[in-house]
């Protein structure tokens, strides 16, 4: 497998075409995981009707990433992982997967950290309940899957920052697994510094363990994860462009600009 960064301004019609979509899920044992992805990706296709848009998991659904490049053949993709940080799976399994199948593929950064997101958590925790003017007795616990690697830490950390900033309230990021603080001792430590009306808000694509594990845990309102969010397929579909080097943080969807990174997280050109 080759790693590189992705710089190529080369047009579609330079590439032989319009390359493929391919949104990366995670997959899930918890059937509405499944359900809301697929909406997703109609979104995605509404928004961009003449791109090819495929769905392909790294575990527990079908289609499997493999085989869904197996069925591209030698085409030409875009591979956008529907995850939030960079982690095992966007570094290694997605490339890993790509580098074996026929298909001319390039692996965009993942969804997080970018304004796009915060839009669709902003949002998710208005839709529970948080206040539009928020007090000193607020605050929030921003709710992710977690991982070993310290740069996906630092992603959510970053995320974390940036919806704080939105939000003008102390947001300290939590995790379900494989990392602290846990939810539990993020509340913990909120509740010490006297905040009483501490939200949870759910940075997960979709239901399932996870998501229901840390909602059980809040001690107040819980944003539902970000499925659908309109903000979600805008931010696909930017990801999608910068891995090509289409357009740039001059024509990037309203709310994406400023801290929008290249797709050089181990972006990688598999042929």
């Amino acid at each position: 497998m080759t790693v590189t960064t992705v710089t190529s301004n080369r047009t579609a019609a330079a590439t032989g075409g319009t390359p493929a979509l391919v949104v990366v899920a995670h997959g899930s044992r918890d059937p509405r995981a499944l359900s809301t992805v697929r909406a997703l990706l109609d979104r995605v296709r509404a928004l961009r009707p003449a791109l090819p848009v495929h769905l392909g998991h790294v575990e527990l659904n079908e289609p499997l990433l493999p085989d869904t490049l197996a069925a591209l053949g030698d085409g030409a993709a875009v591979l956008v992982p529907l995850l939030l940080t960079r982690g095992y799976h966007v570094k290694r399994d997605i490339p890993e997967m790509a580098a074996l199948s026929p298909a001319r593929t390039r692996v965009a950064a993942p969804l997080g950290p970018h304004p796009l997101l915060v839009d669709a958590l902003h949002a998710r925790l208005t839709e529970a309940g948080w206040p539009a003017h928020p007090g000193p007795e607020h605050a929030v616990v921003l709710a992710s899957a977690g991982s070993r690697d310290p740069e996906s830490r630092a992603d959510t950390a970053r995320t974390a920052a940036l919806l704080a900033a939105r939000l003008g309230v102390p947001v300290v990021p939590a995790y379900a697994s494989a990392a602290t603080p846990t939810v539990p001792e993020a509340i913990r430590t909120l509740t010490a510094r006297g905040h009483r009306r501490i939200a949870l808000a759910s940075c997960f694509t979709a239901p399932g363990r996870f998501a229901t594990q840390c909602a059980a845990q809040a001690p107040w309102i819980t944003s539902a994860p970000l499925g659908t969010h309109p903000s979600m397929a805008h931010l696909l579909l930017h990801r999608y462009d910068q891995a090509l080097g289409i357009g740039g943080e001059e024509n990037a969807p309203e709310g994406a600009r400023g801290t929008s990174r290249p797709a050089t997280t181990n972006a990688a050109l598999a042929r």
